[in-house]
């Protein structure tokens, strides 16, 4: 029998370390204006795409930073970033160029951009695998793959220990739903138990990630980003596939935060390759940092299954606020929106502001929504078929275009940074702030 996942992270880092035990108790005005970027700022940003799965079975790579041109213009992306007033970005290192092998890297491309984006006073939210692995670790099969990422995420943490925000994997459940159930990336396999196995690769990788991270910086704050969806039932009679599937995208994230899954879904983890050893390991606690569960809502992320079977679109029947209010109620994290747009160049800045709507009804309820993203800075490649085939159609959906020319959308954004850059990180205390003055404390509404 071969070796699964948790029996080499046993063997790796011993018994008595690879639960992370010793972490302890770190598990775990008007505002208007542009942002400060001072900490107490709602976190407003935007992200340069950055995905590399393979498709062709491994024999062509999307990278889209190359197909997008960020490698060549990444200076002047950067500069975009910071001309439109943000302090915030969601930046992926491409990690299937930078590890070269155990204990092999390549910095000479992440040292020139991360340089550069310290010295314009950009706070990078470092998104450290972005649906894809490095060659040599083949796919997320691999149970090895855990601890070779643990290992690159030190990496990167020593290496660039002024860097605090980090994604360690993004998008858990997307990547292995991609590849390993609906057969588009990487391994490409179309099974239950291909799923489950990319899951819980997937996960380990994201805990033992926010482990290796907590050693350099254990102040670090990890943004998990995550697809919200929600599939609607058009049927008289309701459907048990499609109720499993609206509890199955919770998987990824009960794992991760170490929330008991139902019944019914424990038991389809369990049929799928899931060790009850394995399952006691990710119940044990939830990974060191300071979580913030993030929320990707795009109008597909929404969808509607008719009476004979077929799927359409079905953005904003709930829209990202009452989707998310559900991620909400069952994990308790502070709420970061950390993906959204539309490829409509009409449309985009509507929709921008469809989703500022979300946010602030959400925080006037009392939820702590604590930033926003606009994803990405410029448009981007064959996200229409999701990188499937190598079509190189433009998706308008940037705030720039590929000319690096502002899209509308750019000017909308810039629009709602003016008039609530300045709001505060937690909801309602912008209404009054403490001072000390001559040994006394004064509340200024």
């Amino acid at each position: 029998m071969s070796q699964g996942f948790l029996d080499i992270i046993k063997k790796e880092l011993g018994d008595g370390n690879y639960l992370g035990d010793e972490f302890g108790g770190a598990r775990g005005s008007s505002g208007s204006g542009l942002p400060t970027g001072q900490a107490s700022n709602f976190m407003f940003a935007t992200g340069i795409e950055c995905s590399y799965p393979t498709i062709e079975h491994g024999k062509v790579r999307r990278d889209e930073l190359e197909e997008c041109h960020h490698y060549e213009r990444w200076e002047e992306d950067l500069h975009l970033v910071k001309d439109l007033g943000l302090k915030y970005l969601r930046y992926g290192l491409p990690y299937y160029r930078v590890h070269q092998g155990p204990g092999k890297y390549d910095w000479e491309f992440a040292d020139l951009v991360m340089a550069e984006m310290k010295r314009l006073e950009i706070t990078p939210i470092l998104d450290l695998m972005h649906f894809g692995v490095p060659d040599w670790l083949g796919n997320f099969q691999n149970p090895e793959l855990p601890i070779h990422f643990a290992e690159y995420a030190e990496a990167v943490a020593r290496r660039y220990p002024w860097v605090r925000h980090y994604t360690p994997v993004n998008e858990i459940y997307v990547t292995a739903k991609a590849s390993a159930q609906d057969g588009l990336w990487n391994e490409q396999l179309k099974s239950e138990r291909g799923f489950v196995t990319a899951l819980k690769h997937g996960v380990a990788a994201n805990i033992l990630a926010c482990q290796s991270i907590a050693r350099v910086r254990s102040d670090a704050i990890i943004v998990q980003a995550e697809s919200a969806e929600y599939m609607h039932d058009a049927s008289a009679e309701p459907r048990p596939e499609i109720s499993l599937q609206n509890r199955l995208r919770f998987l990824s994230l009960d794992l991760n935060y170490a929330v008991t899954p139902d019944a019914d879904i424990l038991l389809y983890l369990m049929d799928n390759g899931l060790s009850r050893e394995e399952y006691e390991w990710f119940m044990a606690g939830e990974p060191p940092g300071h979580q913030i569960m993030g929320s990707d809502y795009y109008g597909h992320n929404e969808k509607i299954t008719k009476p004979d079977g077929e799927v359409i679109f079905g953005e904003d029947i709930f829209g990202w606020y009452q989707i998310v209010q559900g991620y909400y109620q069952r994990y308790k994290k502070p709420v970061f929106h950390t993906e959204t747009n539309v490829a409509d160049l009409e449309q985009a800045p509507i929709w921008l502001w469809k989703q500022w709507m979300n946010v602030l009804r959400m925080r006037q309820e009392g939820t702590p929504v604590v930033g926003f993203t606009w994803y990405s800075l410029t448009d981007q490649i064959d996200w229409d078929i999701e990188l499937a085939e190598k079509k190189g159609t433009v998706n308008t959906n940037g705030l720039y275009n590929l000319d690096r020319k502002p899209n509308p959308v750019a000017h909308a954004y810039r629009d709602l940074l003016e008039n609530y850059g300045q709001i505060t990180v937690s909801p309602h205390s912008e209404l009054f702030e403490i001072t000390d003055q001559s040994a006394r404390l004064k509340i200024e509404v």
